[in-house]
């Protein structure tokens, strides 16, 4: 390896957070893998650092992680894989009577199924590293990121957050799975985090209620508008960057003792406070009082909402 730290694998690392992360785990000593699905984000990850190698890794295709798992194996050889970064991610934004199924499969493939089948075919890479130099020190490491969503669903994101629900179950099981072999498991939980994503997921959820017949869709269209802008406002004024996504990672990677959660953002902590403290009543309460009003006053954000990434 031309880095001394190790191999690491991201998933969705052509924009976003998976590009920030990749930039980051480069500058600090790793050959990093970026996950990507063209040719474009191949050769924009290039330009960025060299110690990052493009990795054609579409984690909906069982042949592409195949392929990705191959590659990685042939280079990396008796050294083993450092970690496994899971960050390709995809959010369906609407009322869940409008979320036709195929769009829920399609978001639990990416963010789920995607996930599983990812750690699956690159956990005996992680296992193959030689011993820890520190004794207890994980030999490899998983880091998974989910959302302030996987503690809080949200109105309107009930798709996205059952995804991020089922990753943090998946990631506590693993955690416990993987103990005995050295291999520790971390989740991420950004809040708000001013990425491309934000854009897609405003023309995604005008879309599907604009194809959801208007007896169904008429009834949340006031407030699913509200919604919509309030996320943008409150990506847009986030001073939450995806570099500091970046540096969770990179601890999650590095300690000697990686914490189980990192809650990235003061929403995402908010979020998780809420969870824990507050009586599902008293937290609909809140929730609800957020969208009474279909035109939000500026700056009136809740807490309970995450980041799509």
């Amino acid at each position: 390896m031309t880095n001394s730290r190790g191999a690491v694998v991201i998933t969705g690392a052509s924009s976003g957070l998976g590009a920030a992360i990749a930039e980051g785990l480069a500058g600090a000593g790793f050959t990093v893998y970026a996950g990507v699905r063209t040719e474009e984000s191949a050769a924009r990850a290039l330009r960025v650092n060299p110690a990052i190698r493009p990795l054609m890794l579409d984690v909906t295709s069982a042949d592409a992680i195949r392929a990705a798992g191959r590659r990685v194996r042939e280079e990396v050889g008796d050294a083993g894989l450092h970690g496994l970064v899971n960050n390709a991610g995809t959010c369906v934004p609407a009322p869940l009577e409008c979320v036709p199924p195929e769009q829920l499969r399609a978001e639990l493939e990416v963010n789920l199924i995607g996930t599983v089948a990812v750690t699956q075919e690159f956990l005996p890479l992680l296992r193959a590293r030689p011993s820890a130099a520190v004794p207890g020190e994980p030999v490899g490491r998983i880091v998974t990121v989910s959302s302030g969503l996987g503690r809080v669903a949200a109105p309107f994101l009930g798709a996205y957050a059952a995804s991020q629900f089922a990753k943090e179950g998946v990631s506590d099981a693993l955690r416990r799975e993987l103990a005995s072999l050295a291999v520790s498991v971390s989740v991420i939980e950004p809040g708000a985090v001013p990425t491309p994503i934000w854009s897609k997921v405003e023309e995604t959820a005008r879309q599907i209620l604009a194809a959801a017949p208007e007896a169904v869709a008429a009834p949340y269209r006031a407030r699913f508008e509200a919604f919509v802008a309030l996320n943008d406002e409150r990506a847009r004024q986030s001073r939450t960057r995806p570099e500091a996504v970046a540096r969770a990672v990179a601890h999650a990677l590095t300690a000697r003792r990686p914490r189980t959660r990192y809650r990235v953002g003061p929403d995402a902590r908010a979020a998780a406070v809420a969870a824990r403290l507050l009586p599902d009543r008293v937290l609909d309460a809140l929730i609800k009082r957020q969208f009474a009003d279909p035109a939000p006053e500026k700056g009136r954000a809740g807490a309970y909402e995450g980041a799509a990434r």
